[in-house]
């Protein structure tokens, strides 16, 4: 969890100085704003912990795959999102966006808080991309997701920058 708690904070830093017009600023067609990005972190961390809720409870054993989820991080390859972490077109201020992800963030926290390192080792679910993922994988997996789209979002910072 150390290193989502750095990523996350990471991202405020950038984001917080930012206008509410800044973060809902399309500076392309066919990308997210800074706002859309956001939201994408937060729904995907809370369909994570969700799940992670969910497999903690079932008897069912799904034997996890070693796969170096750092590899996330890197955005080289463009990976279009499922469905359900699209974000919306709605406008969202900060305020907004600071309160989704400190709650998908205490679903996660509440999700793994007092299980055994051997669960989170040995139970998992199924990864779209790359196999089942422990779910200590899954949690390491959400702070380099944040990690990459970190990199986006200091992208559409530099392309506002152009705008203005």
């Amino acid at each position: 969890m150390e290193h989502n708690v750095k990523i996350r904070e990471k991202i405020w830093e950038s984001v917080s100085s930012l206008t509410d017009e800044h973060l809902n600023t399309v500076v392309e067609e066919g990308t997210w704003s800074i706002a859309q990005i956001l939201e994408h972190l937060y729904l995907l961390e809370e369909s994570v912990a969700k799940q992670i809720a969910k497999t903690l409870v079932s008897e069912d054993v799904n034997v996890p795959e070693a796969f170096p989820v750092h590899l996330v991080a890197d955005r080289k390859q463009k990976v279009d999102a499922p469905h359900y972490v699209l974000p919306s077109n709605e406008h969202q201020t900060l305020a907004e966006l600071k309160h989704k992800l400190t709650t998908s963030r205490e679903t996660l926290m509440h999700s793994i808080e007092g299980v055994s390192d051997d669960d989170l080792t040995e139970k998992g679910f199924a990864h779209r991309r790359f196999g089942t993922l422990a779910l200590k994988q899954w949690v390491a997996l959400i702070g380099y997701h944040e990690e990459r789209h970190l990199g986006q979002i200091e992208e559409v910072k530099q392309a506002l920058a152009k705008k203005v």
